[in-house]
């Protein structure tokens, strides 16, 4: 058995019981503490022990440094995600790293309501609250309320949050149905994270009207491009189409590419129902089994859909190239288009293969444009490439689901070249929609992307070196490329990229004059997804006013920034969840099971790892290591034994057992079979860059769309596009 031993100082890395620190009276959300100089406000999360943490408010993202730790007995009734004022303790405890305090007021609850599995006890009515956030069961009186029955999943509506001192009391609002049936799993998630139900009747009157005023003609003030040969690339099972491509050449050689997006706008007017509905939901949600729109269907899957041989408004971003892929002019304009062709990923990859197969149906005209797309899309990559876009190989492996949404296997999801051609077509009318509204002075949402914060960068650099790459101050993105190059196909390949991505920050929106850092761009926006992300529907208002010889105000941009940040990370953390969920299900009945893993995360309690062909993420914990005395290196993401081999790091393979699943708590545990292909350290210089580049999960267009998808992903921090079928996670 694996035993803890303190680092080289003297100080163990983590508390064991996660006890410890005085105290606190108890104190209910918005209480009203007077503030003192050493309180901290932050996000409260609470471990299966429950003591728990705080990350302050202002805290870099991913850094951990500043968490406060909070004993079970100085949390109040705080619960996981709420905002709490944190009063700091005057001294440090010896036994364990980092700040310590208790904490005397919940700012702001992040829900009152929860799941989980109804059951009875001396005669009254208990629910036991999903994942680790209570470690006791929550009272909801009389047994038999709204119909409910043992092991059912119910919603609780909270009371009185419980505490270390008191019982929790609840009221159940909703029953799902038994856990372990078809859909539930689903509903759990959605209530859970609050995710949009039905839209509300005044949105779809609104859609219905808009409906209604549609003719499907050119009208005047659009410019008339129903002749051009114009084509759509999406997902085999896409239900809308929210972007088609022309490509022409030119005088002088030159390129002339035109991006055509659906014009949301001219449905969706600002302030009307739809709008407001449309902004509190920020985002559409795509989950495992379903869909939950931003729009209603009229517009998303009709109205706005681009779809072939009808007759659609869009807005065109025209962006004029030279010969070798720079651009030299870009303009925008609402125009009237109609799609030649719909083309999925799978048939354009065909064409790729071989330009002249009789496998796909098309005209002349729509096949030279394929090749002229392929053509130019390669140079912008390039080009791209060279001023220093960043780009990870981080395999994506999505679930497959049966017809009841359970697991039936899983996929990788290849980033083909296919898909490549739409990204950089995306990623170039997104940077010209910015540049336009940037040079003009209108206020707008930017995609922005902090560069990383150089103490970790330092600390990447120390990583790496470990592993014997010869590498100069990776705070320079150019090194950076060369470190992902040098890493490509080798066995450290996994180590090095998971590291590269746990350094970055996560991409936010913004007025602020910050860049892309991944992108290497200093002006970008979300111009493309108007259907699914409601930041570009406000880019294309700002383009309106422009266009009216008017800039759009700044004012209220920030809170707008926010608020479509955190919904997008809400859509994110669902689906997240939701395909956890659905693996410890399948994972439920199949204890014993062997499979291949990376080591996703080291911490001094264990290593966290992630199948390789199914994306199953669970604890090997450290009593279950090969018996030995286990030092926590941080900066090198290392767990090293004193004996020989013995030693685990970010990115290892290993071979593991499934061991444990606790579908209430919501946990796996794995215990370690073998060392697979574990690489030795390695001194000296690292092989030399081949200079190739590798594929990551960053784009600007998602690649599953709003399709009933039967696939998702584990997560992918700060990224952004569609998936299984979408066209790759939002930069």
């Amino acid at each position: 058995m694996g035993r803890f031993r303190p680092h080289r100082d003297g100080r163990p890395r983590q508390s064991s019981d996660g006890t410890g620190g005085a105290s606190s009276s108890e104190s209910s959300a918005g209480g009203g503490r007077e503030p003192q100089r050493h309180d901290v406000v932050g996000i409260f999360r609470r471990a299966a022990g429950g003591y728990g943490f705080v990350r302050p408010l202002e805290a870099t993202a991913g850094d951990r440094s500043g968490d406060v730790h909070i004993s079970a007995a100085s949390a109040l009734d705080a619960a996981t995600g709420d905002t709490v004022r944190v009063r700091l303790a005057r001294g440090r405890d010896v036994r364990r790293p980092g700040p310590a305090g208790e904490i005397v007021e919940v700012v702001t609850r992040r829900t009152t309501r929860f799941v989980g599995s109804y059951f009875e006890a001396a005669g009254s009515g208990w629910v036991r609250i999903d994942g680790t956030n209570f470690a006791r069961p929550v009272s909801v009186g009389d047994p038999g309320a709204k119909g409910v029955r043992e092991n059912d999943k119910v919603v609780v509506e909270m009371v009185r949050f419980p505490s270390h001192l008191r019982e929790g009391e609840g009221v159940i609002v909703e029953v799902l149905g038994a856990a372990g049936e078809a859909g539930v799993d689903t509903l759990t998630v959605i209530h859970e994270f609050a995710l949009p139900g039905p839209f509300p009747e005044g949105a779809l009157a609104e859609a219905r009207r808009q409906a209604e005023r549609f003719r499907e003609e050119v009208p005047a003030g659009r410019r008339d491009l129903t002749d051009r040969v114009i084509v759509t690339i999406d997902p085999v099972d896409a239900r809308d189409f929210d972007d088609a491509i022309s490509l022409e050449r030119i005088d002088r050689g030159h390129w002339l590419l035109g991006v055509h997006i659906a014009d949301v706008s001219h449905f969706v007017e600002e302030g009307s129902p739809l709008d407001q509905e449309a902004r509190a939901r920020g985002t559409s949600v795509y989950l495992p089994d379903r869909v939950i729109p931003m729009l209603p269907e009229i517009v998303s899957n009709n109205l706005a859909s681009l779809q072939p041989d009808r007759v659609r408004y869009a807005r065109t971003c025209w962006i004029e190239f030279s010969p070798e892929g720079i651009p030299v002019h870009a303009e925008e304009e609402r125009s009237a288009i109609k799609s030649q062709r719909r083309f999925t990923y799978e048939e354009v990859d065909l064409f790729l293969a071989d330009p002249g197969t009789a496998a796909l149906e098309m005209t002349p005209a729509v096949r030279a444009l394929l090749g002229r797309m392929r053509d130019l899309a390669r140079m912008l990559r390039s080009r791209r490439m060279a001023r220093g876009s960043l780009e990870l190989a981080m395999p994506e492996v999505k679930i497959d689901l049966d017809r009841d949404g359970r697991v039936s296997g899983a996929h990788v999801v290849e980033n083909t070249e296919s898909h490549q051609i739409i990204e950089e077509f995306m990623l170039a009318a997104n940077e010209a929609v910015a540049g336009m509204l940037a040079a003009a002075g209108s206020g707008f949402l930017r995609r922005i992307h902090p560069a990383p914060d150089p103490r970790k960068l330092r600390q990447l650099t120390e990583f790496v070196s470990e592993l014997g790459f010869e590498v100069d101050t990776l705070e320079s993105r150019f090194e950076l490329q060369r470190l992902l190059d040098m890493a490509r196909g080798r066995p450290e390949e996994h180590a090095v990229h998971y590291a590269v991505l746990r350094s970055l920050s996560r991409a936010v929106y913004g007025p602020q004059e910050d860049g892309h850092y991944a992108l290497a761009s200093d002006c970008y926006c979300h111009y493309t997804s108007p259907i699914r992300r409601y930041p570009d529907l406000t880019v294309h208002r700002a383009l309106d006013l422009l266009a009216r010889g008017r800039r759009a105000a700044a004012e209220g941009l920030p809170r707008l920034g926010e608020e479509c940040s955190l919904l997008e990370r809400r859509a994110e953390a669902a689906e997240r969840e939701l395909v956890k969920l659905k693996l410890l299900l399948f994972l439920s009945s199949r204890t014993g099971q062997e499979m291949d893993a990376v080591v996703t995360g080291v911490e001094s309690f264990g290593l966290f790892v992630q199948g390789l062909e199914l994306p199953a993420e669970g604890l090997v914990s450290l009593e279950s290591l090969p018996d030995d005395s286990y030092r926590y290196e941080r900066v090198s993401h290392t767990l090293i034994g004193r004996r020989a081999g013995n030693s685990f790091r970010l990115g290892d393979r290993v071979r593991v057992t499934v061991f444990r699943v606790d579908l209430d708590r919501r946990t796996l545990d794995f215990r370690l079979v073998e060392r697979g292909g574990r690489f030795r350290r390695r001194a000296g210089r690292a092989p030399q860059s081949p200079g190739k580049t590798a594929s990551t999960n960053t784009g600007a267009k998602k690649s599953h769309k709003k399709s009933q998808g039967k696939s998702s992903r584990t997560p992918a921090a700060g990224k952004s596009g569609k998936r299984a079928g979408k066209k790759r996670r939002n930069r």
